[in-house]
């Protein structure tokens, strides 16, 4: 715990490979973001609602960091010297937390455009 606070382990342009079970944590971390992109597609699929662009949100931060979380798996599996730095993997997980983030701020915006909706369908109804 103690190496995860100092400065030469996250800067180490030839770090050394993750544990085992390091590996084994990431290839599930992977892979669930894999069946999350799955689930997501086919929730964004069903019928149109207004959480068909949540969905849609979410099945492209599912895809894209699978695919980027395959590639830093691949580079750190083969040891490759910048590309494996342990500094790039954690821009990867705050990259990932502000995504997150904007995701459930526009969560947050539903109920308000829901009510929106009610006030111009109200207001659509008096229209001839």
């Amino acid at each position: 715990m103690g190496n995860l606070l100092t400065i030469k382990y996250w800067l180490n342009t030839r770090p050394d490979s993750l544990s085992p079970l390091g590996i084994k944590v990431f290839v599930v971390f992977v892979a669930a973001l894999l069946v999350g992109a799955f689930l997501f597609h086919v929730l964004k699929n069903r019928k149109k609602s207004l959480y068909t662009r949540i969905w849609q949100k979410f099945n492209s931060f599912c895809l894209i960091n699978f695919f980027l979380g395959l590639m830093f798996l691949f580079f750190v599996y083969e040891l490759i010297p910048f590309l494996s730095t342990r500094i790039l993997m954690l821009f990867w997980a705050l990259g990932m937390l502000i995504w997150l983030i904007f995701i459930v701020r526009f969560m947050f915006k539903i109920p308000k455009i829901k009510e929106e909706r009610e006030k111009e369908k109200e207001f659509k109804k008096y229209i001839p």
